[in-house]
C-alpha cells in the first residue's frame, strides 16, 4: 500500500536512521467489524476503586509531579519534568520517553521470541514460520560469517554497475533490479485508488535521495552536512573497492546527482496535499513525460498488468528523471547507483559497514552517542522482512482476547462522542454535516491483530546467509504488495505489526488501527480508573478517528476517494479554523538552545487536528462514563479528580527528552509536532483543561479568545 497516507499516532520508534534520512523503506509488513455499540459505564476497563487500583500499583504515580511547577503555566513540566530528569536518554537512543520505554517492553518481548525460534529453528517443522524467523535471526546475530563475507554479498550487483555503458543498460539495470524487490531512484507499490477506493492501482512515487529532503541539498545552514555526507559517500566506496583517488570524485558525482533529483523532488509539506500523491495516467500519457523510461517494459519485468492507467504521482520529478536518464554521463549514474547499492546492504554487512553507516546517519545527523547492540538491529530486520509472522508469534504470547474485547467497548463509546461533537458544530451547515456523519458510518475500528494471518510459504530462508535473507524477503514482500494492483482493496489488511506501538488511520480505506502493543499502560491499564484509559487510549482512538477529519482526510469521502464532500462556506470556515492551528504551532521553538528552530505548522498540521480533536472526544467520552458511575466522578484519586487524572494521563503519554540534532531533524522531516508541544497543545485550547485546574486568564496554558482553536 501507499504508507504516505496512513497517519501514525507518532513516528514509529523503531524507524531506522537511515530510513528518516534516505526518504527509502525498508519491506516492512504491512479486523474485525465493530461490535454493537456499549454503554459507555461499560468502558471502564475494569475500572476500580482508589482502594483497589492502590493494591495493584499506582496507576498514575503522583511521585512524578514536579509541584513547584504550576500546572496552568507548563503542563508538561508539571507532569513530566521530574521523569525525564530521572531517566537519561540511553546512549543507543536519539530520545527516550513513554513511547521509547513501551517500545523496548516490546522489544525485549520479541528478543525472546526471536531468540527461543533460532535455537529450536533445526527441529521445527520444515518451512514454518517459527524455522525461517529462527534461521532469519540466527544467520544476522553469526556476526562471525558476516564478518568474513566482508563485501563479497554485494559484488554480482556492483559487477553489473560496472558493466553498464548505454542509457538502454541504465534502464534494463533498474527494470531489473525492481523486479528482485530492489528499488532505484523511485518507489513503486500498490495503493487504493483515489478516485475509486475499492480497487488497487499501481503507483510510482519520488524517491532516491541520501538526505532527509530536498532542502538539506542547497540551504546555507546544511552546508556541513553536505561536506560529511560527501566524505561518507567515499567512504562507502572506498569500502566497497573503489580507491581512494576515485572515491571522492564519484562521490562529488552522486552529490551532484542527488541536487539534480532533489531539485525536481517535492518537499514534505507539499507532498502532504493528496494531488501531489496521485496522478492518474495511462500507461502511453505516463511515457509522454518519461520518453526514456519505457513502463509496459517495466511493469512486464515486474510481472503486473496495469490495465487502464496507474499514479505518477510526482511528474515534474520523473520529468526530471527521464531527462537524467538521456543527458546525465553514464559513469556519474554508475557512481550513484554504486554508492547506494552499498549503502543500502551495509546494515546487513560486516562490521566496517554497519559502523561507517551509524557514524553518518546515527551519531552526525542524528546525534546518537552509541550504536544499537546487534540483537536489537537484527531484530529490526527481523520485523522489516517478516513482521506480521513474528507479530503473530507475538500476539499468542502477550496479548490477551480481554484486551481487544475493552479495547472494542471504548472505540465504540469514543466514536459515539465524535458523531455527537459532529451533529452539535454551530459552524458546520446540516448538508455537510449530513456527509460527515455517513463518513463516520463507515469507519472501520481493527484491534490488537488481524483477522487473517499472512502466508509466508513462498519465502526461501536459510540459516547462514544473513544478506540473502534479508534480500529474498525484500523481493518477496515487493511481490506480495504488487500483486494487489488490479484487485480489490482488502479493508481488513493491516500497514503496521502487532508489536508496533502505536496507531494509525488510513482515509483511503476508512479505517483506525490499534496494535495489540499499544493496549498496555499508559495507554491502556486494566486496573485504571476511566479518567486514567480515556486520557490515554481513549485520546489515542479519538485522535486516530479526527484524522478522517483532518486537513487530509477531510478531502476523502467514507469510502475512501478523494472526492469534496463539503460546501465551499463550510470549507472556508473549516481553513479559517485550521489556519489558527497552524499559527499556534509555528510560534514554538522548542529546542533550548535553537530559538529560530521553529515547529512547521503546515507540516504538523494534520496530527495537531487529531490531537485536538480526539482529546476533545475522549474528555467528551469519560463524561457520559462517569454520568453512569456518579460515585467515581466525585472521588478523588491521590487527591486528584478524574478531570484531572484525564489531563495528567494524556500529558504522560507524551512525557519524554530528545537529542538536539534529532529534534532539527524531526522538524524538517516528521509531520508529527514535538512531543513535549503536544502534552500542551491541546489543552491549552481547552476550557475543559482550564476549569480542572483552576486556570486563569493570562495563564500560559489559557489560550485568549481570539487564539484559543475549536474544529471538531
Amino acid at each position: 500500500m501507499t504508507t504516505q497516507f496512513i497517519k501514525p499516532l507518532a513516528l514509529a520508534v523503531s524507524l531506522a536512521l537511515a530510513a528518516t534520512a534516505c526518504g527509502k523503506h525498508d519491506d516492512a509488513a504491512p479486523a474485525s467489524t465493530p461490535a454493537p455499540s456499549q454503554s459507555a459505564a461499560s468502558a471502564s476497563t475494569a475500572a476500580a476503586p482508589a482502594a483497589a487500583a492502590s493494591a495493584a500499583g499506582p496507576t498514575f504515580n503522583i511521585a512524578d509531579i514536579d509541584t513547584s511547577i504550576q500546572a496552568c503555566d507548563d503542563f508538561n513540566g508539571f507532569v513530566n519534568s521530574k521523569w525525564i530528569a530521572a531517566n537519561p536518554i540511553p546512549n543507543d537512543r536519539t530520545r527516550w520517553g513513554a513511547f521509547d520505554k513501551l517500545a523496548e517492553a516490546s522489544l525485549n518481548t520479541q528478543h525472546d521470541i526471536v531468540d527461543s525460534a533460532a535455537k529450536n529453528a533445526d527441529s521445527a517443522a520444515a518451512g514454518s514460520v517459527e524455522q525461517k524467523i529462527g534461521w532469519l535471526y540466527h544467520s544476522g546475530m553469526d556476526e562471525a560469517s558476516v564478518d568474513r563475507a566482508g563485501i563479497d554479498p554485494v559484488k554480482p550487483q556492483l559487477e553489473k554497475i560496472d558493466g553498464l555503458k548505454t542509457p538502454a543498460d541504465l534502464v534494463a539495470f533498474i527494470n531489473d533490479s525492481f523486479s528482485h524487490g530492489d528499488s532505484k531512484v523511485f518507489d513503486f507499490s500498490s495503493g487504493a485508488d483515489f478516485k475509486n477506493a475499492k480497487m488497487q492501482i499501481g503507483y510510482v512515487n519520488q524517491s532516491g535521495l541520501g538526505l532527509p529532503t530536498k532542502d538539506y541539498y542547497t540551504k546555507p545552514e546544511h552546508a556541513e552536512l553536505r561536506k560529511q555526507y560527501v566524505a561518507y559517500i567515499a567512504k562507502t566506496l572506498q569500502l566497497g573497492g573503489v580507491a581512494e583517488a576515485d572515491a571522492q570524485k564519484q562521490a562529488d558525482a552522486v552529490m551532484k546527482f542527488e541536487t539534480q533529483l532533489a531539485a525536481a523532488s517535492l518537499a514534505p509539506v507539499e507532498l502532504r496535499k493528496p494531488e501531489n500523491q496521485y496522478h492518474f495516467v495511462s500507461v502511453k500519457d505516463a511515457d509522454k513525460i518519461t520518453p526514456h523510461f519505457n513502463w509496459e517494459k517495466f511493469f512486464d519485468a515486474q510481472g503486473v498488468k496495469v490495465d487502464k492507467g496507474f499514479s505518477v504521482s510526482q511528474p515534474k520529478f520523473f520529468a526530471e528523471f527521464d531527462k537524467m536518464l538521456a543527458a546525465t554521463p553514464v559513469n556519474d549514474w554508475q557512481a550513484y547507483l554504486r554508492f547506494h547499492a552499498i549503502d543500502d546492504a551495509s546494515p546487513y554487512l560486516s562490521k566496517n559497514f554497519q559502523d561507517n553507516k551509524f557514524d553518518f546517519y546515527g551519531k552526525t545527523l542524528a546525534g546518537q552517542p552509541e550504536q544499537k547492540p546487534r540483537w536489537k538491529r537484527v531484530l529490526t530486520a527481523v520485523n522489516s522482512s517478516m513482521g506480521e509472522a513474528l507479530g503473530k508469534l507475538y500476539v499468542d504470547k502477550v496479548f490477551q482476547p480481554e484486551a481487544k474485547a475493552r479495547a472494542q467497548e471504548l472505540v465504540d463509546n469514543v466514536r459515539n462522542a465524535l458523531k455527537v461533537r459532529i451533529q452539535n458544530l454551530d459552524w458546520m451547515s446540516d448538508a455537510t454535516k449530513a456527509k460527515a456523519i455517513a463518513k463516520w458510518n463507515t469507519f472501520l475500528p481493527k484491534i490488537g491483530y488481524p483477522d487473517k494471518w499472512r502466508e509466508w510459504s513462498g519465502l526461501n530462508v536459510k540459516s547462514d546467509d544473513y544478506y540473502g535473507n534479508v534480500m529474498a524477503a525484500a523481493d518477496f514482500n515487493y511481490h506480495y504488495d504488487i500483486a494487489k494492483i488490479g484487485q480489490p482493496t482488502d479493508r481488513k489488511e493491516w500497514g503496521m505489526t502487532p508489536q508496533t506501538v502505536n496507531a494509525y488511520y488510513n482515509p483511503t480505506d476508512n479505517t483506525i488501527n490499534f496494535p495489540a502493543a499499544i493496549l498496555q499502560p499508559p495507554f491502556f491499564d486494566a486496573n485504571g480508573d476511566d479518567a486514567i484509559n480515556y486520557g490515554g487510549i481513549g485520546a489515542v482512538i479519538g485522535h486516530e478517528a479526527s484524522h478522517g477529519f483532518d486537513d487530509q482526510g477531510s478531502q476523502f469521502d467514507g469510502d475512501g476517494n478523494n472526492e469534496n464532500w463539503w460546501t465551499k462556506d463550510d470549507r472556508t470556515k473549516f481553513e479559517a479554523r485550521t489556519a489558527k492551528l497552524v499559527a499556534q504551532f509555528n510560534e514554538y521553538a522548542p529546542i533550548k538552545d535553537k530559538p529560530d528552530a521553529h515547529v512547521n505548522g503546515q507540516l504538523t498540521l494534520g496530527e495537531n487536528i487529531a490531537d485536538l480533536g480526539g482529546l476533545n472526544v475522549a474528555y467528551d467520552a469519560l463524561q457520559e462514563a462517569l454520568k453512569k458511575n456518579p460515585k467515581e466522578a466525585d472521588e478523588k484519586i491521590d487527591g486528584y479528580s478524574e478531570d484531572q487524572r484525564f489531563f495528567l494521563n494524556w500529558a504522560r503519554v507524551w512525557r519524554g527528552a530528545i537529542r538536539e540534532k534529532q529534534a532539527l531533524l524531526y522538524l524538517n522531516v516528521d509531520p508529527h509536532a514535538p512531543a513535549q508541544l503536544r502534552a500542551i497543545g491541546a489543552p491549552s485550547n481547552m476550557e475543559a483543561f482550564a476549569k480542572a485546574y483552576q486556570c486563569k486568564p493570562g495563564d500560559k496554558m489559557v489560550r485568549d479568545a481570539d487564539h484559543q482553536v475549536k474544529i471538531w
